[in-house]
């Protein structure tokens, strides 16, 4: 308590004397109802509210100086909204232990290295993954100085070369190293994180394109802890497995996109993988249950198995997966499936929990028949677009899986409405339910709306459902976080309103492309302050008003999409800029935004992605204003038109900040209707 006064006191000559005032306040003045708390009760009420909800942090830390002072203390994890901030960040939090720079694209050596000698002490893990121009002098300094670090994670570091890995290689103590697109590394920067991070547990070189049998040897020789290993798209060979799969600790291994993974290598294994729990093998093309067999012979552990986009789901292969009795999770999408490939895989398997079959071809009525009998414990099921099934699958499912929580089954255009009746009579446990493009109408919706536990519910592309049958979903299902109605034409204002009284903590809704929606659905939306997506693009009959009431009550939204919202135009930008402080990604191509709209909402200091496409009230002088004011854009698309009309200055400096262009060449094609508005656009946009 003594410190925490101490602070206090500090923090009152720092504001210039307010402390000196406050002791010269008469003494029968009522003292701060707060200084009764000892700093171990203000930490645990910290360590309540948590991370996930940073404006319950901040009105905390806003209560009072002593509550500002402990929470500052008190915050071991930071993510900070823009690369400005970075260089008072450490005096604010002096005991950051996870650092997450996702949101910060611009950060160069100089940065990394004020950061490390801050936290020397501290520091334990730090998330680079999105940010840029730092190279091998900053992590140098990151792990010269942070002796502690344990986690790094340079993924589509595109720029990173070996020097970079040899720096990575001086942190000692590091177990997860994260490298995705390190495009520019090879064999030799691998080999010397393979010589000086003994202790990895974790390794991720997934599209690291450069690196070879040589160097994945290098680490299963050297980094014999490692738990979890992922060699996707690497143009490795059969000659890696040998190694790899003699790693005793090994639980998760990927090859997902390995074409030079081959039966004849797999073959040739035997007695590896005593641990192995997960294993993906998606897009091997040259992988067939007889290599699965050698593969896996001794895999008694194995939980997951992934081989989705590969060999058909033939008998031999169903039968090769006798022996992993404790296997739970198995996803074939984009495979070929036969019957008697299913029923083979789904009677060796006694205990299977997640079966995915999206895009498969060859499922059929018998095949879920037999699954629906042979496994009870299945908890989630995904069958999009298997256009073979009908009726009989659905009932048969419903009536054996009682613990079902996710069902995916978009486009399964042969399945009747009478099925969809049985989803909500039998499977109340649902949590995640996706019907996009099937015919269900309104009393299908009454039905589902008996699954109260419903998270996520997706209803695009369905005409028949309308706000009568939405209104049952708003009453029952009080957890709903997702909705999705992506031109389902039949919702009105009515509907959506009933889901923002009923559903106060929705965080995503898509509503595109429907006509019957106003701002009237915007304004009851604003009863949700959690939401952090809205998708309205080609909701014309929207307006700046609409979308000025989102602002004002959603103060957590992070994505917009208002493409082809043509009246929404700057009052509505004026309102983002003012009271969307957390906006990150925003689609405004077809607005009637000019460069006033614009310049405001680039103000917002966490946006990063911006699509501006046919923006007619925007000149050339308007938009170049704005790329510069946005200093944390990391993605811009443009119409082809202003590469040619911007100086290729403007154009390099503003890469050079971080940001990424993506030109487009698209035709602007709009049709009107009888009042004036423009509705209709080309399918080509």
């Amino acid at each position: 308590m003594k410190k925490l006064k101490k602070s206090m006191e500090e923090e009152e000559e720092e504001d210039g004397g307010d402390g000196a005032a406050a002791a010269a306040a008469p003494r029968d003045q009522p003292s701060n109802p707060f200084d009764g708390l000892t700093e171990e009760i203000i930490h645990l009420i910290l360590d309540r509210l948590g991370d996930d909800d940073p404006l319950a942090r901040k009105s905390f830390s806003l209560a009072c100086r002593s509550f500002l002072s402990a929470e500052s203390r008190h915050r071991r994890s930071l993510r900070p909204l823009s690369s400005d901030l970075l260089p008072s960040v450490p005096r604010r939090y002096p005991f950051v232990s996870r650092l997450d720079l996702s949101l910060c694209p611009r950060v160069d050596d100089g940065t990394l290295a004020s950061l490390a000698r801050s936290w020397s002490s501290t520091l334990r893990s730090v998330d680079l993954s999105r940010s840029r121009f730092f190279g091998h002098a900053g992590l140098s300094s990151l792990t010269a100085n942070c002796a502690g670090l344990v986690e790094i994670d340079v993924s589509n570091a595109t720029e990173l070369t070996d020097a970079a890995a040899a720096a990575i290689a001086e942190a000692r103590n590091l177990e997860r190293l994260r490298m995705g697109r390190c495009k520019l590394i090879t064999d030799m920067g691998v080999g010397c994180i393979a010589v000086g991070c003994r202790n990895l547990t974790l390794l991720c070189l997934k599209w690291c394109l450069r690196v070879s049998d040589l160097g994945v040897g290098l680490i299963a020789m050297k980094c014999t802890d490692i738990r979890s290993l992922d060699l996707s798209y690497l143009p490795i060979t059969d000659k890696s497995l040998q190694p790899v799969l003699k790693l005793r600790n090994l639980e998760e291994l990927i090859l997902e996109g390995c074409p030079g993974i081959h039966d004849d290598g797999l073959a040739t294994l035997k007695g590896s993988c005593p641990s192995l729990k997960v294993l993906n093998l998606s897009n091997c093309q040259n992988v067939s249950h007889v290599g699965l067999s050698s593969l896996t012979s001794e895999a008694l552990c194995l939980q997951q198995l992934i081989l989705s986009y590969g060999s058909p789901v033939t008998a031999d292969l169903g039968k090769s997966l006798h022996k992993f009795s404790g296997l739970q999770v198995v996803r074939l999408d984009g495979c070929m499936v036969t019957c008697s490939g299913m029923k083979a895989m789904v009677n060796c398997t006694t205990c299977l929990k997640e079966l995915s079959l999206s895009k498969c071809l060859g499922v059929t009525d018998d095949c879920l028949s037999f699954l629906g009998q042979t496994q009870r414990e299945l908890r989630k099921l995904d069958i999009t677009c298997c256009r073979k099934i009908t009726y009989a699958s659905i009932n048969s499912i419903t009536s054996s899986c009682s613990f079902l929580c996710s069902l995916r089954m978009e486009l399964c255009t042969l399945v009747s409405r009478d099925a969809y009746l049985l989803i909500g009579r039998r499977c109340q446990n649902l949590e995640e339910l996706d019907l996009t493009d099937n015919n269900i109408d309104d009393e299908v919706l009454m039905s589902i709306s008996r699954c109260s536990n419903l998270r996520s519910l997706k209803l695009g592309v369905c005409s028949k459902i309308t706000d009568d049958g939405l209104k049952h979903i708003g009453r029952s299902c009080l957890n709903l976080t997702e909705l999705d109605l992506y031109r389902s034409m039949g919702i009105t204002d009515a509907g959506i309103a009933k889901i923002a009284i009923g559903c106060p903590a929705l965080e995503m809704i898509n509503m595109a492309y429907n006509e019957n929606v106003t701002d009237i659905a915007l304004i009851s939306l604003s009863n949700c302050p959690r939401l952090k997506a809205l998708e309205i693009r080609g909701c014309p009959y929207v307006s700046s008003i609409g979308l000025s009431a989102i602002a004002r009550a959603c103060r957590r939204l992070t994505l917009l999409d208002i493409k082809k919202c043509y009246n929404i135009n700057d009052n509505g930008m004026l309102s983002l800029a003012q009271f969307s402080p957390n906006l990150r990604q925003i689609n405004l191509s077809y607005c009637s935004v000019t460069d006033v709209g614009l310049l405001a909402l680039a103000s917002i200091n966490c946006l990063q992605n911006m699509t501006i496409l046919h923006v007619a009230g925007l000149t050339q002088s308007g938009l170049a204003a704005a790329l510069l004011a946005c200093r944390c854009l990391m993605k811009v698309k443009l119409h082809a038109s202003f590469k040619s009309s911007f100086p290729e200055s403007l154009i390099s400096y503003i890469k050079a900040r971080g940001c990424v262009f993506q030109w487009r060449d698209k035709a602007c094609q709009v049709e009107m209707d009888p009042k004036g508005w423009k509705l209709h656009l080309s399918k080509s946009l």
